[in-house]
């Protein structure tokens, strides 16, 4: 079977109407955003990445409580951090001055605030009883045992792949659609080795090597933001697209007034790339925190996630402040494109988009 009709298969199996995917997006998504845009139509989507297991089952609840469509949820699949007591101590000692401007205090230690998919075993089990319809991995594949598990309980998988070769890997290991995750996009960085080069595949070009090389369907993700995005997705072979930073401005999100003032204003036309915020790759609004990492001498970051731990500790102590600039305010590179608009309005003018941008290529041949 192709490609295009293996995908065809793959959105009638779960009744999805619309070709369009809104990013999991931990800390942001919320029940209500996931099942407005279920509701609407496309597929709405969980990040349980940074909840333990009793939190996420509470949020597939909730959000079945508010439709009866299917939902992706997002688990995240890096390796497990390795503490490093002196590059968490330098990390700490060198961070103390910017707490001690707003009043406060760096940690005394960091932790690894939350677990991998990859040994969570109380998060695997979880999944198997609540068999949410989707379930989709970033930063890599969990073990093969818990792939098979999860089929078996008839979950459809979804893998994000930055490079070709992750792709291969993920297909090899029974993912049923693969989520091409552009250079563009907001957010981490799907790379499974964080500490390997990683070649930076653009979305047009990473959606059309996928879609030539594999029969899975394809969901291209990175810097789409509207209608013409969706149509151009669609137009290099993915079967769907994939929209984070697009719903991150609707009024049913977890965001704060600070990221969501930042997303609206002049601050969405400047991204880029830090570790400082997490010890791992992530696009972002350029802010405080992001001009901090840059500092030439700042010291290396502790392994992702315990450097999270410093970054929501920073942020909490600058906005107790009245600063919301220590934020993780990620966002794609076309983050100006943003509209505050509630998530199922968003939808049905994606598709409007989409439906127009279409017509006016055929009409242009």
């Amino acid at each position: 079977m192709s490609t295009q009709a293996n995908g065809k298969a793959l959105l009638r199996r779960l009744g999805i109407q619309k070709p369009i995917i809104q990013a999991p997006m931990a800390g942001v998504s919320t029940p209500a955003l996931a099942a407005a845009v279920s509701n609407a139509g496309a597929l709405g989507s969980l990040g349980l990445g940074a909840m333990n297991a009793q939190a996420a089952r509470k949020a597939i609840r909730d959000t079945r409580e508010l439709t009866a469509q299917p939902f992706n949820v997002n688990l995240f699949c890096h390796r497990p951090a390795t503490p490093d007591a002196a590059v968490e101590r330098a990390w700490l000692d060198w961070l103390a001055p910017v707490f001690s401007a707003y009043g406060a205090t760096p940690p005394q230690a960091l932790a690894e605030i939350y677990t991998s998919f990859v040994v969570d075993e109380a998060m695997q089990a979880m999944l198997l009883e609540e068999r949410p319809a989707v379930v989709s991995f970033h930063f890599g594949l969990p073990p093969d045992a818990v792939i098979a598990a999860l089929k078996g309980a008839g979950i459809t998988l979804l893998a994000c792949a930055t490079q070709p070769d992750e792709a291969a890997a993920a297909v090899e290991a029974g993912v049923d659609a693969l989520v091409a995750q552009g250079i563009e996009a907001g957010g981490h960085r799907g790379v499974f080795d964080a500490t390997e080069r990683d070649d930076g595949l653009g979305t047009l070009a990473l959606t059309r090597l996928l879609v030539s090389r594999f029969e899975v369907p394809v969901i291209a993700a990175g810097g789409i933001m509207d209608g013409a995005g969706i149509a151009a997705a669609l137009a290099l072979g993915a079967q769907a697209a994939q929209l984070g930073t697009a719903f991150v401005a609707c009024a049913e999100t977890a965001i704060d007034a600070g990221y969501r003032s930042a997303l609206l204003g002049d601050a969405a036309r400047h991204t880029t790339f830090t570790s400082a915020i997490s010890g791992r790759v992530a696009r972002s609004l350029v802010n405080r925190f992001t001009a901090l990492g840059e500092q030439p001498d700042a010291p290396a970051t502790p392994a992702y996630p315990i450097t999270y731990d410093a970054g929501k500790a920073l942020n909490a102590a600058a906005k107790s402040q009245g600063e919301a600039g220590y934020g993780a305010q990620w966002a794609g590179q076309a983050a100006a494109l943003a509209r505050a608009l509630p998530a199922a309005e968003l939808v049905a003018q994606l598709e409007r988009e989409t439906r127009a941008s279409i017509a006016a290529l055929q009409s242009a041949w």
